[in-house]
């Protein structure tokens, strides 16, 4: 069955890239998008769960197009690029959301893991990015989307390259954001909590922190993205963390402790 969506629909014959669409939110985001009437290029290291991803898309009547992708690659993000663009055309939505997580406390991790973490989730965050940019400047349009955590707002024990990565790709939004004022190119970034993803399967979480689906993640990027939100944080009661950490981070420490909110492993 065919999705027609109705005229001026803000997704409609888009072509939107996805890192990290193998699974988890970039799996349910490449679905959302495709339902909404994107065409999408589904981009990860993952080739098998990509080809399935593929399938499933068509079945829905809509297009995809396989590229796999390591983003830690500054040659295969530049043949992500080139391919979409050569065999789709323009780019419209980036969605910058590979990851991967670090775990593990401060005095046992070593640079190599810092390393790890920044390369995936910050440098291969900006390795799509500034691919995409000049395009999307020279066209004066374009929606760049980065998934970033609420662990990048407020940071979280045993998290410690995680967030250090999700706070720089913070940081560099804030700045990319005032630059592109007024260029036509739009930008939001995206902090999700916990969500019930394979990258976190081996952790359970106390109820106030517990993980909720992809999907959940998927519809309010979209949501955002319509309505040209600069963040959005789900759930939203992960507002009340972040406000507490702004205004009294010793409280927000002791929250984070009473519930341990870094959760158990298995």
């Amino acid at each position: 069955m065919e999705f027609r969506m109705p005229n001026g629909d803000y997704f409609a014959d888009k072509v939107a890239v996805v890192t990290g669409a193998s699974t988890g939110i970039g799996r349910a985001l490449a679905l959302a998008l495709a339902r909404a009437g994107s065409r999408v290029v589904l981009a990860s290291r993952n080739a098998e769960a990509l080809e399935d991803l593929c399938r499933e898309i068509q079945l829905l009547g809509r297009q995809a197009l396989v590229v796999p992708t390591d983003v830690t690659s500054d040659e295969q993000v530049k043949e992500l690029i080139d391919r979409t663009e050569r065999e789709w055309g323009p780019i419209d939505i980036l969605v910058a959301n590979s990851g991967l997580y670090v775990r593990g406390k401060v005095t046992s991790l070593t640079l190599a893991d810092f390393d790890k973490a920044l390369n995936v989730n910050f440098y291969g965050m900006l390795r799509a990015v500034l691919g995409v940019l000049p395009g999307m400047l020279e066209r004066g349009r374009g929606h760049i989307v980065l998934m970033s955590s609420v662990d990048g707002r407020k940071g979280l024990p045993l998290d410690a390259p995680y967030v250090a990565a999700k706070s720089a790709m913070r940081g560099f939004s804030g700045v990319l954001r005032q630059e592109l004022h007024g260029t036509g190119v739009r930008l939001t970034i995206v902090y999700p909590g916990r969500i019930d993803t394979p990258m976190i399967s081996h952790l359970r979480f106390h109820p106030v922190s517990s993980k909720i689906p992809p999907e959940a993640v998927a519809q309010a990027t979209l949501r955002g993205m319509r309505r040209n939100s600069v963040e959005v944080v789900i759930p939203a009661l992960a507002w009340g963390l972040i406000y507490m950490d702004l205004i009294l981070p010793r409280v927000a420490d002791w929250f984070v402790q009473l519930f341990h909110l870094e959760g158990w492993e298995q």
